[in-house]
């Protein structure tokens, strides 16, 4: 899944391209390496950024991006939006898929998904600002029996996303989940061992029953790890959270670098594959 974004603030500047003609070549230089869906982003949703975009700005640089792209690009256009205004404008442009970071928290966007029969990625993502301690599980708030445990946390929000789509009359075969890498920086465990530990744990997410989309491209855990502070050279830490995410049952990998990353996966996939023997 590429990345391109057509916002100015986001976090990682190589992947911004605001040209109408940059945006068509590098989208399609993206197919080109292997990807399947290219992700277009308007707004900067990195938690720790401060970056105040309006809802009709996201919508007008969405829907000329994707007026751009879709006519032209031979793989779904997947719009990163989760407000009902630029992703009406996605889809009105032609895109396929909206990518929610809220996991459908607003009703507005999940009856315009099912309205125009598109697919869905929800997210998990904290639902307050202070520490997510009671993760909702079937509609029940719990307590954690002692401290913050990131799969609980993850699992029961992508649960409940899942109920959003089930009540708004989105067929399920249409949602894919994502854990989210990245958007979890005040719970109560440093924010890089979150990201660590939900790599690490991503089999749990499989009794949920969809298919598991992971973005870790240049993430900032990675930098926390390798010591790397610019976005520009952390593409080895990212094939590496690749390897492992792909290990551990992504079948999705959002990506700023499609054909490193592609290789990193199909690695991982002929290892996870091949038959064990003692």
């Amino acid at each position: 899944m590429g990345v391109l974004n057509v916002s100015p603030e986001s976090f990682h500047a190589g992947s911004v391209h605001t040209a109408g003609d940059d945006l068509l070549t590098v989208a399609l230089a993206m197919v080109e390496a292997g990807a399947a869906l290219i992700d277009v982003g308007a707004r900067s949703t990195a938690p720790y950024l401060d970056t105040a975009t309006s809802a009709e700005d996201e919508r007008a640089r969405l829907a000329r991006a994707i007026d751009v792209l879709a006519p032209k690009v031979p793989v779904p256009i997947s719009a990163d939006t989760a407000r009902p205004g630029p992703a009406r404008g996605a889809l009105d442009a032609g895109a396929r898929v909206i990518n929610d970071v809220t996991g459908l928290r607003d009703p507005a966007v999940a009856a315009l998904v099912r309205e125009r029969d598109a697919g869905i990625i929800l997210m998990a993502s904290p639902e307050g600002p202070g520490p997510l301690a009671n993760p909702v599980a079937s509609g029940v708030e719990r307590p954690l029996p002692s401290g913050v445990d990131p799969m609980a946390c993850v699992k029961a929000l992508l649960a409940r996303g899942l109920e959003r789509a089930r009540a708004a009359g989105i067929s399920e075969e249409r949602v894919v989940l994502d854990p989210g890498i990245g958007f979890f920086r005040n719970e109560g465990v440093p924010w890089d061992e979150w990201d660590v530990r939900v790599l690490a744990g991503l089999g749990a997410l499989k009794t949920l029953g969809r298919p598991l989309c992971v973005g870790v491209s240049r993430k900032s855990f990675i930098g926390a790890i390798t010591g790397r502070p610019r976005t520009e050279e952390r593409l080895a830490g990212s094939l590496a959270a690749t390897t492992v995410a792909v290990w551990n049952g992504a079948a999705l990998i959002r990506a700023h670098d499609v054909a490193e990353t592609l290789d990193a996966a199909r690695i991982a996939e002929r290892i996870r594959e091949a038959p064990r023997t003692l």
